[in-house]
């Protein structure tokens, strides 16, 4: 459940101010999501609210063009969310642009969704902290939508997923923090878990340390407070825009693991590389894959989505467990 936005990025790395056409895509945290476990053979159902018009439509083709069903869809509203981005290289960041107020998801309401009917055949429900950061109201869909899924036995995950652009600190705790309760599989870095939950690992992103040894007592308070089934880090060392370490951790409350490490470089887009990490992580435990390989499968396919243009990641299943492995030779497959 989550908001679809459009995506106008520049082409290649050009700034913004020097550009004057935009490469069209369609993505968000959880459609990104969905696509990827579609990818994965799953049947995956996105939760919306479009407006009617074309590019609503637009919206809904790019993800039925990836197998994602979209009958849960609630139509209606004015404006699609968009976001302009302008990738980074090097020493220069990316930047993204916001252009999302009163999209027809911020302004859903819980009535728009048979929550009933939505989780009933329903596995798993995913969402993440940038839906309730839209607006009051869509953080009351959220709220609905997770005690009708525990109510129905329906595994629950979230991406923490903490947007600045969106919501403060003060605010994110305010609304996240009860919702934790319904929580079975909590996703996040070292910034959401700070900005969100008021956790703060024993680490500096900034520059480049992300020694897992620091986010295990983090860990251990997570789940000891919210009982949480597992709590999954992602770790980034951010040398440049275009050069990162890519590994990750999980815990079930009892066993930690680190995952193997990545080095990513050159990127080509990281936008929906945790989108990517989510639905693998996903996929592994639904197929009751141990927490090791699931994350091993995780992080292998978060990597190559850093090798792929727009949101979404393309990449099937025996794509990631060749990398995982252990090839990386990116020599020609024929």
């Amino acid at each position: 459940m989550g908001e679809i936005m459009l995506r106008l990025s520049t082409p290649g790395n050009n700034r913004f101010i020097q550009s004057d056409s935009f490469d069209v895509n369609y993505g968000g945290g959880e459609a990104n999501v969905a696509v990827s476990l579609s990818n994965f053979g799953h049947d995956a159902f996105f939760v919306s609210k479009v407006p009617v018009h074309e590019i609503g439509q637009s919206a809904v083709n790019s993800l039925r063009k990836f197998g994602v069903h979209t009958k849960f869809l609630a139509r209606g509203g004015e404006r699609l969310g968009i976001y302009y981005l302008e990738t980074g290289s090097s020493l220069r960041p990316s930047k993204v642009i916001y252009d999302r107020y009163h999209s027809s998801m911020g302004e859903a309401r819980p009535e728009d969704f048979d929550y009933e009917k939505i989780f009933a055949e329903a596995d798993w429900f995913h969402w993440s902290g940038i839906t309730p950061a839209l607006s009051d109201t869509a953080a009351e869909c959220v709220k609905q939508a997770c005690i009708v899924a525990k109510r129905m036995g329906v595994v629950v995950s979230c991406d923490l997923n903490f947007r600045k652009k969106l919501w403060t600190p003060e605010k994110a705790q305010r609304i996240m923090r009860p919702l934790m309760q319904y929580v079975d599989v909590c996703i996040g870095n070292e910034e959401d878990a700070e900005k969100c939950l008021g956790f703060k690992p024993a680490s500096d992103v900034e520059s480049g340390s992300t020694d897992a040894d620091g986010y295990k007592n983090v860990f251990t308070k997570m789940q000891q407070e919210f009982n949480f089934r597992y709590v999954v880090s992602t770790l980034r060392e951010s040398f440049s825009a275009s050069d990162n370490g890519w590994k990750a951790l999980i815990y079930d409350g009892k066993e930690f693991y680190t995952s193997r490490r990545y080095q990513i470089t050159p990127i080509v887009d990281r936008v929906g590389g945790g989108d990517s990490f989510s639905a693998g992580i996903i996929h592994g435990l639904v197929n009751k894959m141990s927490q090791r390989d699931a994350l091993e499968f995780a992080v292998a396919a978060s990597a190559l989505k850093h090798t792929i243009p727009g949101d979404v990641n393309m990449v099937s299943i025996q794509e990631v467990e060749s990398l995982v492995a252990g090839h990386t030779n990116g020599r020609v497959d024929r």
